[in-house]
């Protein structure tokens, strides 16, 4: 192309070009995390990932999982991920009284702040009294801590600045579990120094300050945290940092201060496809393994000089779910048009799609085979999991049952096999998932494979992980959705999903605090008596009894189908060799990975 040009323009014009090119060079290379380590290779230091940004840096109203929290805060308690029993976490230890009513934890000695400030009672107190007892503030955390049928909530007294005592109306057996931090629903105690201004003041609608405190435009300095790390920048779409809290409480048995690891870089990468590149390139130490990557790494594991652990089944399931709310919003508008909402109120029709649906070959064809099918509400490596036995429904694949369930129900077919309910309505509804998870996007697409064998017309439409939880959380105007939720060994984790009141009951969610009320939204008879279960089982400290109540709980969720069980994965990662200490389980954050985040050390 230069031939048009004089000797002189010529080369401006290579000159230009060859600065573009290094401008380009080094907008790549600034973007990779392997450039991030290099850069950052004078302290320690590991790279992970995940596949979108953090919604919040209020632990109160985390709604996600994997979320920051895993890394900044902890709770009286914690989960050993080898173990799976309760440990003494900020609380030292506690007491149960004889009946079973009152619970004294006694915090451990001279606990500290990131910031430096004593942490002490008064945060227990504060966190929990202020905050989750707090009508004003819609935290999903008020779930797992609702006692009985009244739900009403502990009384909580400070004995002195390292003592706090929790009465009960009646025996609770899950709340040991629910202070141990980390998950989604267990609590992690929030800062009395820090945040209690936000709650006194009000915004301009009169709602407290803290409803818009710690989003993650804030500071990142001024989030103020008691877990192994702080958060020491936030990149939107690049990442989250985190840096080694110095005050933190953990010491090794020779009493060196821990973590041992200076820094964390989160990297934020919306595909998982990417995530696999910047592994097998070297620019992350960690990396989710999914059944479609699993051979390739496997292949690489010694000269990648990682290993791929398996932790055993997930405490993740994914499912599909129909929107049962027959609400109506306050302008007379329905939630779910009223002709797909009977369908998706019809337990036949349910029946008949969970049939239609071919788990065998998601499976298979999907996991490769790493997994296992999943018939329940209970995951798989709870002790309080019950197998399913002639009294529980299992919903084999069996496209002809699945079509006479629908006939029998008053469906009918046309001369082109579509399936139309008894008014002649073509039945037709959109299924959503979150479009960063590649597993579930291909899922959704054999969903919708598998309904047209039965007449069912599917709109599969992958959105935003943003946009679904929107749509599950606040506008309620999902038909059906292709999600999982992660939880552990203590289905009490499970309360907001299962009680009808609960924060994530998404396939009939009841609107939050400060949302607009819904007229004429219907608790069916099951669903009730799924929650009053739930209450039961609370109640009741002797374990083989709680298996049998949780056991029920299972035989309705399966006869009714709010959740429509598909596969559970195994739990999988891959680990860079330079991480050492690491103790891989199912029960752990980063997907099973490195719950003991605090013990990992990095070889030079």
């Amino acid at each position: 192309m230069f031939i048009h040009f004089p000797f002189r323009r010529r080369w401006l014009s290579i000159v230009v070009i060859f600065a573009l090119w290094l401008n380009c060079l080094f907008i790549f290379t600034s973007c990779n995390p392997a450039n991030f380590k290099t850069q950052a290779a004078q302290v320690s230091q590991w790279v992970t990932t995940t596949l979108s940004d953090p919604k919040t840096f209020n632990y109160a109203f985390n709604q996600e999982y994997p979320h920051v929290f895993l890394f900044t805060a902890e709770g009286l308690t914690t989960l050993d991920g080898m173990t799976g029993k309760i440990e003494p976490a900020l609380a030292e230890s506690w007491e149960i009284s004889n009946d079973k009513k009152l619970i004294t934890f006694t915090l451990r000695e001279g606990l500290k702040w990131s910031d430096g400030e004593p942490l002490t009672a008064d945060d227990v107190i504060f966190t929990y009294q202020d905050i989750i007892f707090n009508p004003k503030i819609p935290t999903d955390w008020k779930d797992g801590l609702k006692v009985g049928s009244s739900g009403a909530f502990p009384k909580i007294r400070k004995i002195d600045n390292r003592r706090v005592e929790f009465t009960f109306p009646e025996p609770f057996s899950p709340f040991l579990y629910t202070t141990s931090g980390g998950s989604t629903s267990t609590v992690g105690i929030l800062p009395k120094h820090a945040l209690e201004a936000s709650l006194k003041s009000q915004d301009a609608n009169g709602n407290p300050q803290f409803l818009s405190t710690w989003g993650t435009g804030t500071d990142p300095a001024k989030i103020i945290v008691n877990g192994p790390y702080k958060i020491e920048s936030y990149l939107p779409s690049q990442r989250v940092v985190f840096r080694r809290n110095p005050y933190y409480w953990r010491k090794d048995s020779q009493g060196n201060q821990l973590p041992y690891t200076e820094r964390i870089v989160w990297q934020i990468i919306e595909s998982t496809d990417t995530m696999i590149l910047q592994f097998r390139s070297g620019g992350l130490d960690t990396v989710t393994v999914s059944p479609g990557n699993f051979s390739l790494l496997k292949r690489e594991e010694e000269r990648g000089k990682f290993t791929i652990y398996n932790g055993g089944p997930e405490f993740q399931t994914y499912f599909i779910s129909f929107n049962l709310n027959k609400g109506r919003r306050q302008n007379g508008q329905p939630v779910i048009d009223p002709i797909k909402s009977r369908w998706f109120n019809t337990l036949a029709f349910r029946q008949a799609v969970a049939h239609a649906i071919n788990r065998k070959a998601i499976l298979t064809n999907i996991f490769r085979g790493i997994g296992i099918l999943h018939d329940s509400s209970i995951y798989y490596q709870s002790p309080f999991y019950t197998r399913p036995s002639k009294d529980v429904k299992i919903y084999d694949y069996n496209p002809e049952k699945a079509k006479e369930l629908l006939l029998n129900a008053g469906f009918k077919y046309n001369t082109r096999n579509q399936l139309l309910d008894a008014d002649g309505n073509l039945v037709r509804f959109t299924l959503i998932t979150n479009v960063e998870n590649k597993t579930r996007v291909t899922i959704g697409a054999q969903i919708k494979q598998d309904l047209s064998k039965i007449g069912i017309q599917v709109d599969f439409n992958p959105i935003t992980f943003n946009t679904l939880t929107d749509k599950l959380s606040n506008t309620l105007d999902s038909e059906c959705y292709l999600l999982g939720f992660k939880g552990g060994p203590e289905p009490h984790d499970g309360a907001n999903v299962w009680l009808p009141d609960g924060g994530l009951h998404t396939f009939n969610q009841k609107p939050q605090s400060g949302q607009e009320p819904l007229i004429g939204r219907e608790v069916s008879d099951w669903e009730a008596e799924i929650g009053r279960l739930y209450i039961k089982a609370a109640q009741e400290f002797d374990e083989a009894k709680r298996k049998e109540i949780y056991a029920e709980t299972q035989r309705i969720s399966q006869e009714y189908l709010p959740l429509i069980y598909l596969v559970n994965p195994l739990s999988l990662a891959a680990v860079r060799d330079r991480l050492q200490n690491v103790k891989f389980s199912a029960l752990g954050s980063q997907e099973g990975a490195l719950w003991n985040k605090y013990e990992i050390k990095v070889a030079e």
